[in-house]
């Protein structure tokens, strides 16, 4: 069975679903910037959280299953500048596919009415990010507000067309993307790191949107099992703090091979597997010394280094203070 309705209607079943399902919102977010709506029960199941991260820029996160296939007509995109990463279940906007693992640059201006087609029986995750165009300005145009060429494309006029148009979600930006649905921290710092990451993810956006126009070449993504063997690998080297694997073990444990292991792990997290594991000891470390309960020596060996020298040489080149320095220092207060 297929639902059909129009933007209007379907925009009063979401107000009818405020009004008769209880609005859920977090007990830290009291000044409201962080929504959580129940999807309409006539046509689904689920959560839309809507985050408004500073004036002009806002995060939607999108997850839920409907009863039966439901079109869409005369739906816009987005009022403003907006980006849409697809994490799972497939969409149709106008009988174009969009499906997980590619996200949508949506420009500004007059857009043009389109129909949605979402399914049935499967799950919809996505993450949506909305900015106002003067965002996009002050943050990358000229004092006189003015952006480079390569992005003018983005923001258009009231009455200009807008454009939109589908690419690959590198293995970065899908990084980016499950760590915001992860986001551990509560409160004010909540929503600090939501921004980080929205600022990140569009930094990434803008990086790709050059490369496109420039016709520079782009670095292939992986595809999702490669990505997940990537964050199994991420797991593996956490665990084994005070040992750490080779790279023929790693290899050998996620099942791929060694070019592929290493080029892709630098893809996805920005770094070689020896500094990611390096970075991660040292972080353990520092949070292990402000709590004042442990002498560096022991700190030292829980992180995995059986030499205080080393360990102390590697904690200043990192934080630029010696492991004694960092305990004392929080000791003060």
């Amino acid at each position: 069975m297929t639902i059909t309705l129009s933007e209007q209607a379907h925009n009063e079943l979401w107000q009818e679903a405020k009004e008769t399902t209880p609005l859920i919102t977090a007990k830290e977010q009291s000044n409201q910037w962080d929504c959580i709506n129940q999807y309409p029960p006539t046509l689904g199941q689920g959560l839309i959280r809507a985050i408004r991260l500073r004036e002009g820029i806002w995060l939607w996160i999108k997850d839920y299953q409907l009863h039966d296939d439901l079109v869409v007509r005369d739906c816009d995109y987005f009022q403003g500048l907006g980006f849409s990463f697809f994490l799972q279940g497939e969409y149709t906007y106008d009988d174009v596919p969009h499906q997980a693992g590619q996200h949508l640059v949506c420009g500004s201006g007059s857009q043009a009415a389109t129909t949605r087609k979402d399914f049935a029986k499967q799950r919809f995750l996505r993450i949506d990010l909305g900015l106002q165009p003067g965002v996009l300005r002050s943050f990358l145009g000229n004092d006189s507000g003015e952006l480079p060429p390569e992005l003018q494309h983005l923001v258009h006029s009231p009455d200009q067309p807008s454009n939109w148009h589908l690419c690959t979600t590198t293995p970065v930006m899908q990084n980016i993307a499950r760590q915001i649905l992860q986001c551990p921290y509560q409160g004010i710092s909540r929503r600090i790191e939501l921004e980080s990451k929205a600022l990140q993810l569009l930094a990434l956006l803008v990086e790709r949107e050059i490369e496109m126009r420039t016709g520079e070449r782009q670095i292939s993504s992986l595809n999702l099992d490669q990505l997940d063997r990537m964050h199994r690998v991420e797991e593996i080297l956490r665990s084994q703090i005070h040992n750490r694997p080779s790279l023929e073990q790693l290899a050998r444990q996620v099942g791929l091979n060694e070019c592929t292991l290493k080029q892709g792990f630098r893809q996805v997290f920005g770094k070689t597997i020896f500094t990611y594991f390096r970075d991660y000891q040292l972080k353990q470390a520092q949070q292990l010394l402000v709590t004042g309960n442990f002498k560096v020596e022991e700190v030292a060996q829980m992180v995995g280094y059986g030499d205080r020298s080393a360990f102390t040489k590697a904690f200043r080149r990192k934080f630029n203070i010696s492991p004694s320095d960092c305990r004392r220092s929080i000791q003060y207060f």
